[in-house]
């Protein structure tokens, strides 16, 4: 009964190579999915209509869903510690752990109204 020592590892060669050949076929497809989406072909996220929409969109995960906080500050009261033109700044520059241009630039005047009117 003597078995070849060597079986193991030739298993486990054919098993990573296969592996790896997957893997290359779906990287492939990927890489063709984002060069459309990158020429305009792709499936593009709309703008949201409302801030409300925008906040679920970009927001809610830091901000909570009551607006309470959690990573990020809490928003209630936003309006009364800063003036509309600071909220958009923050929106459109980032601050602290907020990174930047989260919310489209062309929504960002509305979103920091509907901010400072939060209680």
């Amino acid at each position: 009964m003597n078995r070849n020592p060597l079986a193991p590892f030739f298993l486990i060669m054919a098993v990573g190579l296969i592996l790896m050949l997957v893997l290359a076929v779906n990287g492939v497809n990927n890489a063709k999915e984002i060069a459309a989406e990158k020429e305009g072909g792709g499936a593009k996220q709309e703008a949201a209509a409302k801030p409300e929409d925008v906040y679920k969109q970009t927001c809610i995960g830091c901000h909570g869903d009551q607006y309470q906080g959690g990573v990020g500050p809490s928003l209630k009261g936003v309006g009364d510690r800063l003036s509309k033109d600071q909220i958009k700044e923050v929106i459109t520059k980032g601050r602290g752990a907020m990174p930047a241009n989260l919310v489209p630039e062309d929504k960002a005047d509305e979103m920091a109204e509907w901010l400072g009117t939060l209680k």
